[in-house]
């Protein structure tokens, strides 16, 4: 979803959609130059007719001047100084003012809403238009490059992830499920202090298995590579709720549209980080898990009822809201968080149609 415009300094910020991850070579090129006057055109007006002003009091005035000076004479030269100078100044700076301008629109543009753009449309000059396109393309390459960049880094986390998830199962999972089975036997073999020592042994291995199939399950969900987006809802909402005793309603659509595997990987990321959170500080009874998909954008909202955040957190950003951010700008997404205390929090994604 994209803002409407906003004009600073007599320039707009144009908004626009982000670059698809399929398109990275297709960066925007300059619009045809319309006809305008450049700058050093304006500045040449100015000053010749600064320089007529001067021709035309000499030579159709009354002034003479002597040498040596006299006082008389030297004031009017003074105050004509002064009067052609501040003139020249004045004119010369409302010229370069647009300049300025652009240089303040430049500076108020935030990284980390990607798509905004410098609106040429209105500039006077040739050389400022150049300069607004030249902006605007550097920034499509920079956007481009880091959402690449990000996505490269996103893809080699979850790789090992997924490595580390079944090296865990695989490997040190079928060890401690070995070790809780002989346990077992030895429970049955056992006999008194023995035999309690030996179901002791048996139950520390079997929760450890428990542990260590939930970590596994955190660092890669099965369910999203197997069962798709809307059941690894489902089960991280369960989850969540049985760990944290949290009452999670989920809101969840029968079926969604195609989505990219980054895509479904992002959603649900931010879903579990945003739960995390309801877990860990928000001290909530209740969440709701939202997630909905109409003909604009694929939409997740994570609400809970505890006691919120405080404003000047909530601008700060914290570590897991500029996480999630970072996500959201990967598939070209737009994260708000809107919190209050006693209020609670929610988290909204949104995701254009477009960048599905």
């Amino acid at each position: 979803m994209t803002s409407p415009t906003v004009s600073r300094a007599g320039f707009s910020v144009q908004p626009r959609m982000p670059v698809r991850l399929a398109d990275e070579t297709s960066i925007e090129k300059p619009t045809p130059m319309r006809r305008k006057h450049s700058l050093l055109w304006r500045l040449s007006v100015i000053d010749i007719s600064v320089l007529v002003v001067i021709v035309l009091l000499l030579a159709f005035t009354p002034v003479t001047i002597h040498a040596p000076l006299k006082p008389v004479e030297g004031a009017i030269l003074f105050a004509g100084f002064v009067v052609i100078g501040t003139a020249n100044l004045l004119l010369l700076r409302r010229a370069v003012a647009p300049l300025n301008q652009l240089s303040k629109v430049m500076r108020s543009i935030d990284p980390m809403e990607p798509g905004t753009r410098v609106s040429v449309d209105d500039m006077p000059d040739v050389e400022l238009v150049l300069l607004g396109e030249s902006f605007n393309a550097m920034l499509e390459r920079l956007e481009v490059e880091r959402r690449q960049s990000a996505l490269r880094a996103l893809s080699a986390q979850e790789a090992e992830r997924l490595r580390i998830a079944r090296e865990l199962h695989d490997e040190i999972g079928q060890t401690l499920t070995a070790i809780a089975i002989e346990a077992e036997r030895n429970v049955d073999a056992g006999e008194g202090a023995d035999r309690e020592s030996w179901a002791r042994a048996a139950n520390l291995a079997q929760r450890s298995v428990e542990d260590l199939r939930r970590i596994a399950r955190r660092l890669r969900p099965e369910a999203l590579d197997d069962l798709g987006l809307v059941n690894a809802f489902i089960a991280l909402c369960n989850r969540v709720s049985e760990a944290g005793g949290v009452d999670v309603v989920r809101r969840l659509p029968d079926s969604l549209p195609p989505l990219s595997p980054e895509v479904d990987l992002v959603v649900y990321r931010v879903a579990q980080e945003a739960l995390t959170n309801v877990i860990r500080h928000a001290e909530a009874r209740r969440a709701e898990v939202t997630l909905e998909a109409d003909e604009s954008c694929l939409r997740l909202s994570v609400r809970d009822d505890g006691r919120g955040m405080p404003v000047a957190a909530l601008a700060a950003g914290s570590s897991g809201i500029a996480g999630m951010r970072e996500r959201a700008m990967l598939v070209g997404g737009t994260l708000k968080v809107e919190s209050a205390p006693g209020r609670g929090t929610a988290v909204t994604l949104e995701i254009p149609i477009g960048a599905l």
